[in-house]
């Protein structure tokens, strides 16, 4: 132990009170309570509160809350909105097809599913979660790993304040505390700084494909009674993206005349120039989708990475005193666009391991009965049917490789227990190796925002609420400080300027237009990770600043 740090001694230590920490959690909890005995668990968010950095569409398959919290609609759970109707647009630059007719297999469907912020459901688990003796340590963002003598992972520090941006102490430094546990899971969501570490250190990654990642920007708008639709679930395709780009939006109809909207670009396209934030705001102008928000007000923006990896690009879950549980690991299925119930199983499959192995007096092993549950879990087996999604796409383009080919795979996989013509596909190129070189590239002119349906990223970061403590070290870190002008500024235009959904990144140049340098506006960091995913050079590495940091979202 440090000799200026307090240690607090649990039996479970989670890092991030997303649905699976929290889920994980709960479950713990309730077998505890079920065998008449006691087990200590804390959940660490970085977040200011539970839900400040929650982000997702959101239409919340119940399968997993079912399970974990039988009268989740007794207690209250903010799952306010049922699905009442699907559709399926694919999008030309003036018009629209309407695909809703074509046949998809049932779980496609949104039939019992509800319309929701994930972020209050989020909160609501936590009170569940407090309710049963669970500690929840909000704005305590986990910075370091720690390891014992064999070299299993045995807790985390968390909770350091006050170090300048030099790195010296300030006269408000904290050291931090060091939260060891018998196990600890980390839950931190997609692209998280301590599965990364994890994944490298415990070889997690050998045999699975690389992870692969969009990422989702959202808005919620309160628009007139005229155009709310109560329980419209209603999904894109096609522009303004092209055929080559994988990605599609999102408008879900819900509560006090809600309207989430959103657009997901996947990360693994070539174009340098792209930048998936102006071609969202370009997609609001859509003569089929502008009507919708005429009238309305903005209220929130927000992004967030999403793994879309799947079924090949699931990563070893058990290693030494540890397990990835939720995005974490990613279990994301892209063509449902849904995660959050795979994520809250496979944080009750691990509490299950982990309550097991701690009744039995082990500490600090490999949780395998994790390993082992998750393989034969309704997890799995539904990310296996889907696993060629991505790949089709990617391969084939939005509509031979998306529409066509996907829709026929996904019937034949549905309908012969996971079997496809094409076997299981692989992902071969990470997202930042897909990127290609500017001068093979035309720049894309994007519309200027016109500040009533479109928006400009100063003025969307502003409604994320989204702040930083000022005087601390920058945690986005550059490997090397040369590259950005001297390798990704020629080969690719630095495409972090356009990545960024919230102006982080910029290349300033002098009055003469010469001498470019590299700027990080870390203030304005919505924590979405792209830039951790996305540099070509592999040069930007996200780290988490102080706790409480970031976006405080409201009901993201």
């Amino acid at each position: 132990m440090s000799e200026e740090r307090e240690a607090m001694e649990f039996d479970v230590v989670i890092v991030g009170a997303g649905p699976a920490g929290l889920s994980a959690a709960i479950r713990l909890k309730q077998l505890a309570a079920a065998a008449g005995s006691e087990i200590n668990v804390v959940v660490l968010e970085k977040g200011s509160e539970v839900g400040a950095h929650i982000l997702s569409g959101a239409v919340i398959d119940p399968k997993a809350l079912n399970e974990l919290i039988p009268d989740w609609k007794e207690r209250g759970a903010p799952l306010e909105t049922a699905v009442t109707r699907d559709e399926m647009w694919l999008l030309g630059p003036q018009g629209m097809l309407n695909l809703s007719w074509l046949p998809m297999p049932g779980y496609m469907k949104n039939h019992g599913n509800y319309i929701a912020s994930l972020a209050n459901v989020c909160r609501w688990l936590a009170q569940q979660a407090e309710e049963l003796g669970v500690e929840v340590y909000p704005g305590m963002a986990a910075s370091e790993a720690l390891y014992d003598e064999a070299g299993a992972l045995a807790g985390v520090v968390a909770g350091v304040f006050g170090v300048d941006r030099d790195g010296s102490h300030k006269s408000d430094y904290q050291p931090g505390l060091e939260l060891r546990g018998k196990y600890v899971f980390i839950a931190e969501g997609a692209r998280g700084f301590l599965a990364k570490q994890a994944q490298e250190k415990f070889g997690l990654t050998a045999e699975c494909e690389p992870q692969k990642y969009g990422i989702g920007l959202k808005e919620i708008w309160q628009v007139t009674e005229e155009n709310f639709q109560p329980g419209l679930v209603h999904h894109t395709l096609g522009w303004p993206l092209d055929s080559k780009t994988g990605g599609g939006s999102f408008m879900y109809h819900f509560g006090d005349r809600y309207v989430a909207i959103g657009y997901v670009v996947h990360l693994n396209y070539a174009n340098p120039w792209l930048s998936p934030y102006d071609e969202f705001q370009r997609f609001k102008h859509h003569p089929a989708v502008k009507p919708t928000l005429e009238g309305g007000k903005r209220v929130a923006y927000g992004a967030r990475a999403i793994t879309e990896g799947g079924y090949q690009s699931v990563p070893k879950l058990a290693f030494p005193g540890g397990a990835l549980i939720g995005c974490s690991a990613g279990f994301v299925n892209l063509p449902r666009i849904k995660g959050s119930h795979n994520a809250m199983k496979t944080g009750m499959m691990a509490a299950e391991a982990a309550f097991a192995a701690i009744a039995e007096g082990r500490s600090s092993d490999e949780l395998t009965a994790y390993q082992t549950a998750y393989d034969k879990s309704w997890v799995a087996k539904e990310l296996y049917k889907v696993r060629n999604s991505k790949p089709l796409l990617a391969r084939y383009g939005t509509v031979l490789g998306g529409i066509l080919l996907g829709g026929i795979e996904l019937t034949i996989a549905n309908l012969f227990r996971g079997w496809s013509p094409f076997g299981t596909l692989k992902h071969g190129k990470t997202d930042a190796q897909a990127t290609g070189l500017a001068k093979d590239y035309q720049p894309i002119v994007y519309p200027k925002p016109d500040g009533v349906i479109s928006f400009d990223k100063l003025s969307s970061v502003f409604i994320s609420a989204t702040n930083h403590e000022e005087h601390q070290p920058n945690h986005l870190k550059l490997k090397d400080p040369r590259i950005p002008i001297e390798v990704n500024l020629p080969l690719y235009g630095e495409p972090a300027r356009l990545y960024c959904p919230a102006g982080v990144y910029e290349v300033l140049y002098n009055e003469q237009g010469t001498d470019p340098r590299f700027q990080i506006n870390a203030q304005n960091c919505v924590h979405c990770k792209t830039c951790d995913i996305k540099d070509p050079s592999q040069n930007i590495v996200w780290t988490p600043p102080e706790g409480g940091g970031g976006p405080n979202y409201p009901n993201m």
